[in-house]
């Protein structure tokens, strides 16, 4: 992840900010609902040409709650402006992974002024708020703030959903398990039913009006981030680029590469020669 992180306060939160500081083409690019930035680091290309900014989201990673409510991806959003304004980043290529592609969304229809390009990598949200996908989050979310871990962990094994994901996407599920070990598990219980029941605040006819090169990236056996998510934004985004790589649950390996290779093909295709920074 590169050198040592920065520390950003917002209201009162402590942000932590992954600067790369590397060459030419700025990326900022955001990690998934309880993700960190060595997530990011697993799916973007570690290229020199590219200088990648990664903000920790609130509660999530090092970065602390803060004591600003409701949390949203609006809130992330301008978080990760906040970031990139102090980092001197005037325009640059906004991506991501799940809510970190709807963070980037956001700012790519928000500030067109601002943004070059658009990855978005598995995406969980199309336009609505609030998906179906979601919904497995909101369940978790509610028995930790309910029960005792231990009872809420020993609640969620038991349930329908835990037995439909140990059979259609085992590696949803693994990610839905964990958030019962965090260190921060109250307090992230607010994060995840207060984003999963948000949405990127981005319409149809928005995404439509985007004139940016886009690269939309999804895979199946995953519940979470459908393949058919994936697959209407690329067809919304005009001239989008769509890459269907290898499950995660089918060869973790090579789906993070073929992510990495992607990115880098998108980015090396649209950007090659271009300073930005």
């Amino acid at each position: 992840m590169g050198a040592a992180p920065s520390i950003m306060l917002r209201d009162d939160a402590e942000l932590r900010v992954f600067d790369t500081g590397q060459a030419r083409l700025p990326v900022v690019f955001q990690h998934g609902l309880g993700g960190d930035a060595a997530q990011v680091a697993q799916n973007f290309p570690d290229q020199p040409s590219y200088r990648r900014l990664t903000v920790e989201c609130r509660a999530q990673g090092a970065s602390g709650a803060g004591s600003r409510r409701p949390f949203s991806i609006a809130m992330f959003a301008d978080d990760v402006l906040a970031a990139a304004d102090a980092a001197g980043l005037d325009r640059f290529v906004a991506g991501g992974i799940s809510m970190g592609a709807a963070i980037a969304l956001r700012l790519a229809a928000r500030h067109p002024d601002r943004v070059l390009g658009l990855v978005l990598v598995r995406p969980a949200w199309a336009f609505d708020t609030a998906p179906q996908n979601m919904r497995p989050y909101v369940e978790v979310a509610d028995l930790i703030r309910r029960l005792p871990l231990a009872e809420a962990r020993d609640a969620f094994a038991s349930s329908a959903t835990s037995a439909r994901f140990r059979t259609e996407a085992p590696d949803n599920l693994a990610s839905l398990r964990g958030f019962f070990a965090r260190e921060n598990a109250t307090v992230f219980a607010e994060v995840m039913q207060a984003i999963a029941n948000d949405g990127p605040g981005v319409t149809r006819a928005a995404a439509a009006r985007l004139s940016i090169p886009a690269l939309v990236v999804g895979s199946g056996i995953d519940l979470v981030h459908p393949l058919a998510t994936a697959s209407e934004l690329a067809e919304t985004i005009p001239n989008a680029a769509f890459a269907e790589v290898t499950p995660k649950a089918a060869d973790k390996d090579r789906h993070f590469a073929e992510i990495r290779a992607a990115i880098n093909g998108f980015l090396d295709r649209h950007f090659n020669n271009q300073d930005r920074s």
